[in-house]
């Protein structure tokens, strides 16, 4: 069984959500023992074969909570294999091209080249007015924000089969690898 931690940072549940369907699909191989946690509750990676963390992005910078978490748990994370995502851009098009080309924070740069992430994802996100406060409300006005769902579940449930193909086939693999032993015949 290969324990798989999907961690993530959400403000208004949006990145939650995404985080909880990347989950479901690596759930779907009887291989993979799949725990869904926002970063705040996670306390030992070390526990985990591989591990997925997702942040949503606000003026190009992930949630703080998601940051710290990179930086307390770097080394256990450059141990096992590693998948980055965040979502935050709202319209139509390619999320990166709407970012202009942007992966993950300036800041995080080191922390992620030491991690060496087997890919880094950027899922459109969600802008839901009722759930912003005053100044959010505000912000999406002045930059004109487009509101409404945009996010590709076709484009996470892809991204996520790709990541449980990926672990079974480097179990497999390690199965393979394994010495093979005189077995007696009867």
């Amino acid at each position: 069984m290969i324990t798989v931690l999907v961690a993530y940072a959400s403000k208004h549940h949006s990145t939650a959500e995404i985080a909880e369907l990347i989950g479901a699909v690596l759930e779907l191989d009887d291989t993979l023992d799949v725990d869904v946690r926002s970063v705040d509750t996670v306390e030992h990676v070390a526990l985990y074969d591989a591990v997925v963390l997702g942040s949503a992005v606000y003026v190009g910078q992930w949630q703080s909570q998601a940051a710290q978490f990179l930086k307390e748990h770097v080394a256990e994370l450059a141990d096992r294999p590693v998948w980055l995502f965040s979502s935050g851009p709202t319209g139509e098009g390619d999320p990166q091209t709407i970012m202009k080309g942007w992966e993950f924070p300036e800041a995080l740069q080191p922390l992620v080249e030491q991690i060496k992430p087997r890919n880094v994802a950027f899922f459109h996100g969600k802008l839901d007015p009722s759930k912003l406060n005053f100044m959010e409300r505000t912000a999406v006005k002045l930059i004109h924000a487009p509101l409404g769902d945009f996010r590709d579940w076709d484009m996470i449930r892809n991204w996520a089969t790709h990541i449980a193909q990926a672990l079974i086939e480097e179990q497999t693999e390690r199965i393979l690898a394994l010495p093979q032993t005189d077995i007696p015949r009867s």
